[in-house]
């Protein structure tokens, strides 16, 4: 953000919230948004209680149980900051207008409308806000139906990438900060099964 102000940011797609919860270190107020119902209520439940347990598949039906505290990830004195509510990323309340930044990660891909969030989005944001996406471009029927797929197919005979779709859709309001860079995560399975998958990061200044 450099010197950009810090007061609202809005974590759209935020699952259980650990990215709220890490940009309510740098913002005033946090909002974490998610279509899941459920995953809104671990979020919360984290904020309130500061303490969520949960299970983890060892091998088949074996599980073993956890628990994790926003203590140890030194979150608990922030937690006042972030608010989460369950939505629809494509149709947001006008309420959730005015912030200085927006994430949207790992999110892009699982929209039935990703054209229209990105036609949109700016409308959401400050000027001189700054939008942050990051994704794997996995397109899947099941999310998303294929005529709204933004990359990933051939277009005049030639391969059509998401990022340049992702480019001229925001090419009307926003500015690229720099060029796109991957981000690695990984996911477990089991203990002995993980997915590891590339998502590419880019950020855009909204200029107009």
């Amino acid at each position: 953000m450099g010197e950009l102000p810090r007061r609202k940011a809005l974590d759209l797609g935020c699952a259980v919230g650990r990215a709220s919860f890490e940009l309510s270190r740098h913002f005033e107020s946090v909002t974490g948004i998610d279509f899941s119902a459920r995953f809104i209520r671990v979020a919360l439940q984290m904020k309130e209680k500061g303490v969520v347990h949960f299970e983890l598949v060892e091998e088949g039906d074996v599980v073993s149980y956890r628990e994790a505290f926003l203590s140890d990830l030194g979150l608990d004195h922030v937690a006042g900051r972030v608010e989460f509510s369950q939505g629809d990323a494509t149709n947001l309340k006008p309420q959730f207008t005015g912030y200085d930044l927006i994430l949207a990660a790992n999110l892009l891909d699982r929209l039935s409308d990703p054209k229209g969030f990105l036609e949109t989005i700016h409308e959401r944001l400050n000027l001189g806000g700054i939008l942050v996406l990051t994704s794997p471009y996995t397109w899947l029927e099941e999310f998303t139906k294929k005529d709204n797929w933004l990359g990933g197919f051939r277009k005049d005979g030639e391969p059509h990438m998401t990022f340049a779709a992702i480019r001229d859709l925001l090419s009307t309001h926003f500015v690229m900060l720099d060029a796109p860079r991957d981000v690695e995560f990984v996911l477990r399975e089991t203990r002995r099964k993980f997915q590891h998958t590339a998502a590419e990061l880019t950020a855009w200044k909204r200029a107009r």
